[in-house]
């Protein structure tokens, strides 16, 4: 279907069969290095359960070890769970556009898990240390298990519609036919996580955050401090959307949950809550009830009222020896926290901070007063650690990382000036640190699944390679000592033991990779270590004692003790000029910026935890440890090996749909046909009218689309739409087009689209469904280029500040004369003092040659454009053809400039409206006014409109996971200074 902002065009004279010929072939010139999926070549590895794609040669030496380990995870999981996959594959792909690892899956339509080969992050150990793939497979696996496990009713409905229906926001009757399909997948995130994690820490022999420290400190820290413990409900609603940890509670609390369970009653029956056997019930809330014998809010509130009793005891257990005093430099909690160091010039800690209500940073924190100093905004910030940052004290230049959680570049922000700049844009390199002795910056780079140890020399626009480990060694947390002649970091074995190992600078730079010394912290991670200013020294800390306490390693001794008694945790020590130390505490909030008195102890205390609770009173879960994957025989499994061919492995599934059509109703088939990575994608739906407006030959509708990485091809006869049902914005369209589309993302986050389009059979103007066409045939080529850099901060429901520029180029050809079009936009906003609110001021103007008679040669505007049911932007407003208190296209010129300002005030968020398959989530509110220019220095023509509003949005979701918009407004229009129309808004935008 066209864009609304497409323009049209016409077919005349030899001079415009020539500019249409142009402007096509600039079209195909821009696109000609466009990758279509043929283009890019993946390589696969089959066996009769995987299919696992890969880029060849990069990534093939990972391809065994990934290979045996998912089935060594897949065998455990068919048999725990009486699974027998639906898909005859699971597709596993290996992908390399990020700096950290992370992995996703899914289930519908068909079985799929997304592997970064980058390390994960390990900051304040959130995530133990063990092999990433290892872990990976054993985690996503229980997702793939929860949205696949079947019965004979499902198996009726899978069949029905040729697989696993996947949502899709063009047919929302898809959401109905995906819960038949996939019951289970209808379920809220913390208990997806909640399980996978528990699944995958015993699979792994105990490793895993089910038994993981950092969630210990979690709740001992909430349970000490009053924090408050979100309900089932609130959790969802609130607590994963304004909580410094935002999503990660899910993991938490889910890890929590289901863990308790499993100690309460047994890990089997938390396994056959999973189940999908003959028996169950489809919705995972009554199939707890049928399991477990009660409600599950009930379960959940025993489970906080005896969560506060076990962290109770382990406080006691904490307060047995004498505790370390800690003392805050500031009453604000800071959320997330980056590597931070000592600016002497004035006297200030200068770090990376992430906190709810404000975006993301580099700000200082006086250590005289507490008060804090914002810098520069940090782009793509990551949760907890924030930003990879290391400092020049005698320049006061900061170097800090942005896009952390894609491909980093590196920047460097002078403090003097406040000014900050890119270095290297795509740098891929972080764990950041500075040499005083030469002014090096030094780095750890991440690319194909590898680290290596990289050195940058002033102006740092260029690194040098120094030394790359094999895949299974992992270094992090770097530091150079003061004269610059040692290196430290942590290690991580493939085994998932942790070392912290010290490098003679000079031997690592003459090809050396032996460490001078070597520690041993087990499978506990050590972290931050950093050298005293006479070199004497290395603080860090790390969970060895179970609680994250500060040590202390002399290096010529090779002593290690222990310095602090944290009572919750104490992390990132940064040695003072006095001896003392400023840490990280851990509260219930987030982290606290305080001073303690480091001191050699001989006995510091013990926690008990929850994982160690369910093994000792279950200790089945001691046989789940699937063991090493090198046992798995893989060369016998291979079936294939050779080039993945998209076209080859296509899946269909279809189902029923219903459209809308000018008034009446179409009912129709829905068919999509795609490869599971979505290279090429292939959707028909063919209908008929059953009323409405019929003049003979309207009845018949389809609409046919193929898509691939960049391309997409369709056509469509008498365009119908599901939300034509509602109105009043029609996209509907008599006649027949064609559309020929690209799309690509360059450097900087520039969004090209390009369109070449055919229309045949019109009454109506493309995009203008007021406006009569004079025209039957149409020619229309348009380009249009955005770039967004916007950011929010934590609990902001809308972008806070930042800017958007855009540009749109339309040549349209029809048999009433030809036409131009040029628009430009720019947006900017700030945030305001006052915590997620912001103003906006949107702009745009546009020009368009041709007779002003030609309906092709004008721009129209009006309304606030969004339908009573919607699938678009929610604040249409903001679109420069919108000007609500007006009907829809009611207004028209050839030029134009148009300006929005416009106030988000600070959303409201809701812990307990709902029930959680459907609840209510966040209010926001905003406030509106405009002005437009037509047909400007026109004499004859020029007019100004104005419109003031405001709109009223609520935040909904549905069955867990699909989100829902209520929109509620009110728009004045003016002419002049008089009033022209009003217009009230009411809109559901469902996914």
């Amino acid at each position: 279907m066209p864009n609304a902002s497409v323009c049209q065009g016409s077919q005349g004279s030899g001079d415009r069969s020539r500019s249409l010929v142009l402007v096509a072939s600039m079209l195909l010139a821009l696109a000609g290095r466009g990758a279509v999926a043929e283009d890019l070549v993946l390589n696969t590895l089959e066996t009769r359960d995987l299919q696992l794609l890969y880029f060849d040669p990069q990534q093939t030496y990972l391809v065994p070890h990934v290979a045996r380990s998912f089935h060594n995870s897949l065998a455990f999981q068919e048999k725990i769970f009486d699974w027998a996959p639906w898909n005859p594959q699971t597709f596993i792909l290996l992908k390399d556009f990020a700096d950290y690892g992370n992995a996703a899956a899914t289930a519908s339509p068909v079985n799929i898990v997304l592997l970064d080969v980058a390390p994960p992050s390990h900051a304040f150990e959130t995530l133990p240390g063990s092999d990433r793939f290892y872990s990976a497979m054993n985690h996503e696996l229980v997702h793939v298990v929860q949205g696949d496990v079947w019965n004979s009713t499902d198996a009726f409905w899978r069949r029905l519609f040729g697989g696993k229906v996947a949502v899709n926001s063009a047919h929302p009757e898809s959401l109905i036919y995906h819960y038949l399909t996939t019951p289970r997948a209808v379920s809220p995130r913390w208990l997806s996580e909640g399980v996978a994690v528990f699944q995958e820490t015993w699979m792994s022999g105990g490793i895993g955050r089910a038994q993981g420290a950092y969630d210990e400190m979690v709740f001992r820290a909430m349970v000490r401090d009053n924090a408050h413990f979100y309900s089932n409900l609130g959790l969802v609603a609130e607590g994963t959307h304004v909580d410094f940890q935002v999503g990660a509670n899910a993991y938490l609390y889910g890890t929590r949950f289901v863990s308790y369970l499993a100690y309460t009653y047994s890990p089997q029956h938390v396994i056959d809550w999973i189940k999908r056997d003959e028996g169950s019930e489809r919705y995972y809330a009554k199939q707890f009830r049928r399991v477990f014998g009660k409600d599950m809010e009930t379960a959940w509130n025993e489970w906080v009222a005896w969560e506060h009793q076990f962290q109770r005891a382990n406080l006691e257990k904490v307060r047995a020896h004498p505790l370390t005093p800690a003392q805050p430099v500031t009453r604000h909690t800071l959320g997330s926290i980056s590597r931070s160091f000592v600016d002497q010039e004035q006297n200030a800690m200068v770090g990376g901070f992430r906190y709810p209500g404000v975006v993301a940073h580099v700000g200082a924190v006086s250590l005289d007063d507490g008060s804090l100093q914002r810098y520069v905004d940090i782009s793509g910030p990551m949760l907890y650690q924030v930003t990879s940052a290391a400092f020049d004290p005698q320049r006061r230049q900061f170097f800090y990382t942005g896009d952390n959680t894609k491909i980093r570049d590196l920047m460097v922000l002078d403090l003097a000036t406040g000014k900050a700049r890119m270095l290297i844009r795509d740098a891929r390199i972080g764990d950041l640190a500075f040499n005083r002795n030469d002014s090096s910056l030094w780095g750890l780079r991440h690319l194909n699944g590898y680290v290596t140890l990289v050195r940058l020399e002033p102006p740092y626009t260029e690194w040098r390679q120094v030394h790359t480990w094999p895949y299974g060694e992992v270094p992090f947390e770097l530091d150079v000592s003061a004269d610059g002649s040692r290196i430290s970091m942590s290690m991580e074995k493939l085994d998932g033991s942790q070392r912290l190992q010290v490098y003679a600078t000079r031997e690592l730079l003459d090809g050396k990779s032996e460490p001078l010394a070597s520690v041993s912290f087990g499978s506990a991670i050590p972290e931050g270590f950093v050298f005293t200013a006479d070199g004497r020294y290395l603080y860090g800390s790390s969970y060895y004692t179970g609680i994250s306490n500060i040590f202390r390693y002399e290096l010529a001794t090779g002593d290690l003790e222990v310095v602090s008694n944290a009572e919750t945790g104490f992390f990132r020590p940064i040695p003072l000029a006095d001896g003392r130390l400023l840490v990280y505490e851990f509260t219930g909030t987030g982290f606290v910026p305080s001073i303690i008195n480091p001191e050699p102890l001989q006995d510091v205390s013990a926690i008990t935890f929850l994982g160690t609770e369910v093994v000792e009173k279950h200790p089945e879960v001691k046989q789940w440890a699937v063991g090493s994957p090198a046992r798995v025989p893989l060369q016998s499994l291979v079936t294939h090996e050779g080039t993945y061919h998209p076209l080859k492995e296509m899946n269909l599934s279809s189902y029923p749909i219903i459209q809308g059509y000018r008034g009446g109703t179409v009912l129709g088939w829905n068919w999509e046909l795609a490869d599971p990575i979505l290279f090429n994608r292939l959707s028909a739906n063919i209908g008929a009218g059953l009323d409405g407006e019929d003049d003979g030959n309207q009845w018949f509708h389809a609409n046919l689309e193929y898509q691939m990485l960049d391309w997409r091809v369709q056509y469509w006869h008498n365009y119908a739409d599901f939300y034509d049902l509602f109105g009043p914005t029609e996209r509907s369209l008599k006649g027949d087009g064609y559309l020929l589309g690209y799309g690509k993302r360059f450097p900087g986050k520039i969004d090209l689209d390009a369109t070449v389009e055919w229309y045949n059979g019109l009454d109506t103007v493309p995009g203008n469904q007021n406006v009569d066409a004079d025209f039957k045939k149409l020619f229309s080529a348009n380009l249009d280029l955005e770039s967004q850099h916007t950011s929010k901060s934590l609990g902001a429901v809308d972008h806070e500040k930042g800017y958007i520029w855009n540009l749109g180029l339309t040549r349209d050809d029809a048999s009433v004369g030809a036409a131009s079009k040029f628009h430009a936009g720019f947006d900017f906003g700030f945030a305001l003092p006052i915590h997620n609110s912001s103003i906006w001021l949107y702009n745009a103007a546009g020009a368009i040659d041709g007779d002003r008679d030609n309906t092709l040669a004008n721009w129209y505007f009006g309304a606030f454009g969004n339908n009573y049911v919607d699938d678009r932007e929610v604040k249409r407003y903001r679109d420069y053809e919108r000007m609500p208190g007006f009907d829809i296209d009611e207004i028209a010129g050839q030029t134009f400039g148009r300006s929005m300002l416009e106030w988000n005030i600070t959303p409201l968020y809701f812990e307990e409206v709902g029930k959680p398959g459907f609840y209510l989530s966040w209010m926001r509110s905003a406030v509106f006014a405009g002005a437009l220019v037509t047909d400007i220095g026109n004499d004859r023509y020029e007019q100004t409109y104005s419109s003031v509003g405001l709109q009223v949005d609520f935040g909904f979701t549905f069955a867990h996971r699909m989100p829902l918009v209520l929109s509620l407004g009110f728009g004045q229009g003016f002419v002049d200074s008089d009033k022209a129309g009003n217009e009230w808004l009411f809109s559901l935008k469902i996914l």
